[in-house]
């Protein structure tokens, strides 16, 4: 069945009307037609049976037949990943994956270290949230991922929420991964490819963060926030 994104807005009673992207995706890529059934999710987790009644140009109008479990239950962990920026497709892969394991929010941190420095962050910011709607479509959650415009490391670990467990993954300094707490509620912080820098660590330690290291590989940034992601998933989450 053909998941299509509606925000809740565009729900009103037993109606819904799909924006131009999705009536494009609908009309033109995947040839429905009026009297096709599909699903429709609104990003907050909410889904519905649905029956095509109209396809225009920029709009698609839809009836509702039924609400409907989502395929993909959220996690019980409420799950936020701060990851360093990385330059084109390696964070865009992060952005992909996180949704598909379950993430609640992604953070894009600013690092001493960060490889990239964010530039046009308004379309970088919509192109994000399309990359959030399309891998959400395709693996069936039906509340989006919280996507965060990018921030300062600084800024953040000051600002950013003190509640939950805040946990800052380094390739040093750090103490074995303590499994015995069984939090509802994490903020894990990844580096960017060449690690965090000194005082980084020491402004994480100081406000209370706890510094944890893996023993073993090395991995690249981007394959260390999905693994993360993974772990902290089937320890405290439902990837068991």
């Amino acid at each position: 069945m053909h998941r299509f994104y509606a925000p809740k807005t565009s729900v009103e009673g037993d109606r819904v009307t799909l924006g131009e992207t999705e009536s494009h995706h609908l009309r033109d890529v995947l040839r429905h037609s009026v009297g096709d059934e599909v699903r429709v999710f609104d990003g907050e987790g909410g889904e519905y049976q649905c029956r095509v009644e109209a396809v225009a140009k920029r709009s698609a109008n839809l009836s509702i037949i039924a609400r409907v479990e989502p395929s993909a239950p959220e996690s019980s962990l409420d799950l936020t990943i701060a990851a360093a920026l990385l330059k084109g497709e390696k964070f865009d892969l992060v952005i992909k994956k996180c949704v598909e394991l379950g993430v609640t929010r992604l953070v894009p941190l600013i690092t001493q270290r960060c490889d990239v420095r964010p530039k046009d962050g308004a379309k970088k910011g919509e192109r994000w949230q399309k990359m959030v709607i399309d891998a959400s479509r395709q693996c069936g959650r039906a509340t989006l991922m919280a996507m965060d415009e990018p921030v300062e490391f600084d800024k953040f670990v000051k600002n950013g929420p003190t509640d939950g467990s805040r946990i800052m993954f380094s390739e040093r300094e750090g103490r074995e991964f303590d499994t015995q707490s069984l939090p509802k509620k994490i903020t894990a912080f990844v580096g960017p490819e060449g690690g965090w820098d000194d005082r980084e660590i020491t402004v994480a330690t100081e406000n209370g963060i706890d510094v944890v290291t893996f023993g073993g590989r090395i991995l690249r940034a981007e394959t260390a926030a999905i693994s993360i992601a993974t772990i902290l998933q089937h320890r405290f989450g439902d990837l068991n």
